[in-house]
């Protein structure tokens, strides 16, 4: 199953279930809350950590297909310009230093 079909598989669950489809602003405090919860497993070392990232990317999905946004597409895209980025490490922190020439 690729990410197109998932986003779709994910927000129909959510409307089967009656969760909120409408009501984006709280879609991303609900995804806010998950990458929280996610902090909190990965601080405590708890062994839910790959759950709560899960969780995370299915707010994630299912805020982008309500949003009507091809989160593959955007993702590919976005490493795409990510790859011809330059960075310089200066005092440990890498600063972009020449912005990418994507089309």
């Amino acid at each position: 199953m690729n990410l197109q079909e998932l986003q779709k598989k994910i927000y129909q669950n959510k409307v089967n279930k009656g969760f909120n489809v409408t009501d984006v602003e709280k879609e991303f405090c609900f995804l806010y809350g998950e990458v929280a919860e996610a902090f909190d497993a990965y601080r405590k070392k708890k062994d839910d950590l790959g759950e709560e990232l899960a969780d995370i990317a299915i707010y994630l999905m299912g805020l982008s297909e309500i949003l009507n946004i091809d989160l593959e597409k955007e993702i590919e895209n976005k490493v795409a310009k990510n790859e011809k980025r330059v960075y310089k490490n200066i005092n440990g922190t890498n600063i972009r230093i020449k912005e990418a020439d994507v089309q």
